[in-house]
């Protein structure tokens, strides 16, 4: 069994999801190597929504979430994207707590938003990351506002549906999708005004 603390980039995971759904059923029926598998696809999401959420203390909480999950494991349903679910949410709210212990105001706004207008998705916008390696998204969203910054985390990085990480932060899943495209749109102006200024500075 991977050891809790330790990360692994995701572009070196490739597995399908048929099957990490079967490394799903076999981890809950303690197949240390189905765990292994999805271990791998999961942690390294997992720890870059934690750091924005708690900073330093991503590894610890990540930690305490994997041993959440393999204690509960067994009553866990579902196939690997609500697994994938069903993790994000533990890990949001060992971190939420962790912050109130510490007396610390979340890094993410924990009150329901609504968004009246649903925007359509947006090829440009989404390409966004692609474009550049993950450290230096994460900077990007970082300077986003709170709700757009957790929105394109869980949609873009943990790689969540609408529906699901709507469920894990408690807002409509319309105001998930406005939230992601925003901020993915933000992201693409900078990308496209970075470019512009490398090339006339050639």
């Amino acid at each position: 069994m991977v050891e809790p603390g330790a990360t692994e980039p995701p572009e070196a995971h490739t597995t399908g999801t048929a099957d990490l759904t079967a490394a799903v059923a076999g981890a809950q029926r303690g197949d240390s190597d189905s765990f292994r598998v999805l271990y791998r696809d999961t942690q390294p999401r997992l720890l870059r929504y934690l750091t924005y959420l708690v900073g330093s203390d991503a590894e610890d909480i990540a930690s305490e979430t994997w041993l959440q999950a393999t204690r509960d494991l067994h009553s866990f349903q579902g196939n690997h994207d609500n697994f994938r679910g069903w993790i994000t949410t533990i890990a949001r709210h060992r971190a939420l707590d962790h912050l109130r212990r510490h007396s610390r105001q979340p890094a993410v706004p924990v009150p329901v938003e609504e968004f009246d207008i649903f925007a359509a998705a947006d090829d440009t916008a989404d390409r966004a990351i692609e474009s550049i390696t993950t450290d230096d998204a994460l900077k990007l969203i970082a300077v986003l506002p709170r709700d757009q910054a957790e929105a394109v985390l869980l949609r873009t990085i943990v790689g969540l549906d609408a529906r699901t990480a709507a469920s894990i932060t408690g807002k409509r899943a319309g105001a998930i999708r406005t939230a992601a495209y925003r901020g993915l749109r933000t992201l693409a102006k900078h990308l496209n005004a970075d470019e512009k200024a490398l090339q006339a500075g050639q």
